[in-house]
């Protein structure tokens, strides 16, 4: 894969960088975790220490290829514009005359901020021509392209496929670390390697779980995905989030890792509530006897401290997803025990990766830092199916 050293004297070129800054905002549109922000920073300081003009693209959101005000990332330029200690530039369209003008104005060491990418048809368009096309928009602002919004290298899209095509290109040194992270966990893991999945549905892991059966020693399943492997051992789940059309494939994932010596680790306890609601009425109860009434929200606390027993004993972990609604606080506990048993393994030595999306916003709003865990990813879609083994064209497109 190329990397940035490839592309030679970068001292007054103009670098279009491809972070990933799709960061959630409030209803009065302040950003509440700036995580990917952050992440994004060493990149464009190497560039801009090295006298590059960077323009940095990005999306937020999912916008239908046109301008929403609530997409807009003129918030992000004003936190990207504290984390480097100077004013960035904002340009507030993506290839039109605010952004030719704005990168005319950059001097060696400035960046910019193009307008939302989805605001533009063409960055997401399945049409291979149209998608060119805005590539070769996009490409007519810069003399180099640098790849550093890992989060997204699983789409094949203008500002991530198309445009690495049309200019030298590069892999930034966020997805260079992640791919360097995220490829010990499927060539050479250190033992014991524990898989700690939750979220809400199975279908969502499919890939990831076939994968790492022939991979991991053990794997602990949480979050609502957890109701259809106890479904698939023919227990009563009430109410709670069920994949009826999964059971069969779950009840083959069980028996092709009792096959392999692969151990699942269920949970035994839940917490069951009456609905979906902060307020709800909620006890713990076994994890195979919920009331036909109640739906889990929650492993409970035997199978939290389980959980983190078997963390503790691994040398590698990797998580991804919540083991239940930790956004409401009656039933954040499991997931917060969870975070910090691979905190605890971290200071340890162990090799601890949690992947983006939901996991890396739990553990940030359960209070927990960034450098207390190995490695937190930026991509939730993007870290498992390169775990799945599938060709990312994001990736691909950046080897010789």
């Amino acid at each position: 894969m190329r990397t940035i050293d490839d592309l030679g004297a970068l001292s007054g070129k103009t670098v279009l960088v491809r972070s990933d800054l799709n960061v959630p905002l409030n209803a009065e549109g302040q950003i509440t975790d700036d995580g990917r922000v952050r992440a994004s920073v060493p990149t464009i300081k190497r560039l801009t220490d090295a006298g590059a003009r960077v323009v940095v693209c990005a999306h937020l959101g999912r916008p239908k290829g046109a301008p929403e005000p609530k997409y807009s990332l003129r918030p992000v330029a004003d936190r990207l514009s504290e984390l480097l200690g100077f004013s960035v530039l904002f340009a507030t369209d993506t290839v039109g005359e605010s952004a030719n003008e704005t990168v005319d104005k950059l001097h060696k060491g400035e960046v910019a901020l193009l307008e939302n990418l989805r605001f533009n048809p063409g960055e997401t368009s399945k049409d291979d021509a149209e998608r060119g096309a805005f590539a070769d928009q996009l490409s007519h602002l810069a003399d180099a392209y640098v790849s550093d919004g890992f989060g997204v290298v699983h789409r094949k899209q203008a500002s991530v496929y198309d445009i690495a095509q049309r200019l030298p290109r590069a892999a930034g040194g966020l997805v260079e670390t992640e791919v360097s992270v995220l490829g010990r966990l499927t060539t050479s893991p250190e033992r014991p390697y524990a898989v700690v999945l939750g979220g809400a549905k199975v279908s969502d892991k499919l890939g990831v779980i076939e994968n790492l059966l022939g991979k991991a020693d053990l794997l602990l399943i949480g979050g609502g995905m957890v109701f259809t492997f106890l479904a698939a051992q023919g227990h009563e789940v009430g109410k709670s989030l069920l994949e009826e059309d999964q059971i069969e494939r779950v009840k083959g994932y069980l028996a092709d890792a009792e096959q392999r010596g692969v151990q699942i680790v269920l949970p035994t306890d839940v917490v069951a509530a009456t609905a979906f609601s902060a307020d709800a009425d909620h006890e713990v109860v076994a994890a195979d006897a919920i009331p036909a009434d109640r739906m889990g929200l929650d492993v409970g606390p035997e199978s939290a401290k389980k959980f983190a027993d078997v963390i503790r004993s691994a040398k590698t972990v990797f998580w991804n997803g919540p083991m239940g609604a930790f956004e409401m606080q009656p039933f954040a506990e499991g997931t917060k025990v969870v975070a910090q048993a691979l905190a605890d393994v971290t200071k340890d030595g162990s090799l601890t990766v949690v992947g983006g999306g939901d996991s890396a916003a739990a553990v940030r709003q359960l209070g927990f830092a960034d450098d207390d865990f190995g490695h937190i990813s930026t991509g939730g879609g993007a870290s498992l199916e390169l775990l799945e083994g599938k060709d990312l064209p994001g990736l691909s497109v950046l080897e010789d």
